[in-house]
């Protein structure tokens, strides 16, 4: 077996579950690899040998089984620019908060670990969404995608602005309001989720358009087929808007046509111990807690 191994950044309190996970890997003589800079701030704090690693995507091919992720949900996020469309599976070591991806919680890494050797364990696809622009921004060159969602959002003023939204070329609306989110169904746990969009369960093959605080209060999310092309343009009383692919921002402005789509690559998530979407949704947003229940 072999693995990537990516984090964010070092955390003093990881350090025991990173100790665990690599002694983990050695005992079993699984072959691994660590992002460099994410290696670069651990190095000096755990006792671990010297280790090969990778900074680029380019380093990453099929012949890695898995790449760990050691954070949150963000890390996951991250962590897609490196794997892209080289189909390797993630599993998501939550040592972050919510957790809705990174589903394998820090005391249970033995237990994940022994599970992916008897190859117990099941992989779920998730949907991607593309981006392209006229005219091109070169940002967005080869980091076009986007795991949770695509907003557009105002940048230089407390003012609404406008978004002329079309759908496969035929006129929707224009929301007026302080931006516009399409949403994955992965993304609808999120940014989405606290604008007041809906929850999608990640093999629907669905998207769904969120307005941002709308001023046209009867502009509400619209869930769309994930084969639809979303096609936008944005005014307002400036002329630079930001444009955000997950947690990665460019600038685009009134002159520019936004085009999303349905990536044609996905991400496979590894499910362990039969943590579900059900289970997790139903742990993380506290439902049936009521004591009627």
């Amino acid at each position: 077996m072999k693995i990537a191994i990516y984090g964010q950044y070092y955390k003093i309190e990881d350090q025991q579950y990173l100790e665990e996970l690599i002694a983990l890997l050695n005992k079993n003589e699984i072959e691994f690899i660590i992002e460099k800079n994410y290696y670069d701030g651990l190095k000096d704090h755990l006792k671990i040998p010297l280790v090969n690693t990778f900074s680029s995507y380019k380093e990453l091919d099929n012949s890695f089984d898995f790449m760990f992720t050691i954070g949150g949900d963000g890390t996951i996020l991250r962590a897609v620019t490196y794997i892209r469309n080289s189909n390797i599976p993630i599993v998501g070591i939550n040592t972050g908060r919510l957790g809705f991806l990174a589903t394998v919680q820090k005391d249970e890494i033995k237990n994940a670990v022994n599970l992916l050797l008897k190859q117990d364990y099941v992989v779920k696809e998730r949907s991607l969404l593309s981006v392209t622009t006229q005219p091109k921004i070169d940002s967005l060159a080869s980091l076009n995608f986007a795991l949770n969602e695509v907003s557009v959002n105002r940048k230089n003023t407390a003012s609404m602005i406008t978004i002329e939204t079309y759908l496969d070329n035929e006129y929707l609306t224009s929301y007026w309001a302080d931006g516009l989110i399409i949403a994955t169904p992965t993304g609808s746990t999120g940014y989405s989720l606290s604008c007041g969009g809906p929850i999608i369960t990640p093999q629907a093959k669905s998207f769904v358009i969120t307005p941002i605080a709308p001023h046209n209060l009867n502009a509400r999310p619209l869930v769309i087929p994930d084969d639809t092309i979303v096609k936008f343009k944005v005014s307002g009383r400036e002329d630079k808007f930001f444009l955000s692919l997950d947690s990665r921002i460019t600038t685009i402005n009134s002159s520019s046509e936004v085009a999303i789509q349905k990536s044609k690559f996905n991400l496979k998530m590894v499910e362990i111990n039969e943590q579900t979407f059900i289970k997790t949704l139903r742990e993380k947003l506290l439902w049936g807690q009521d004591t009627r229940n």
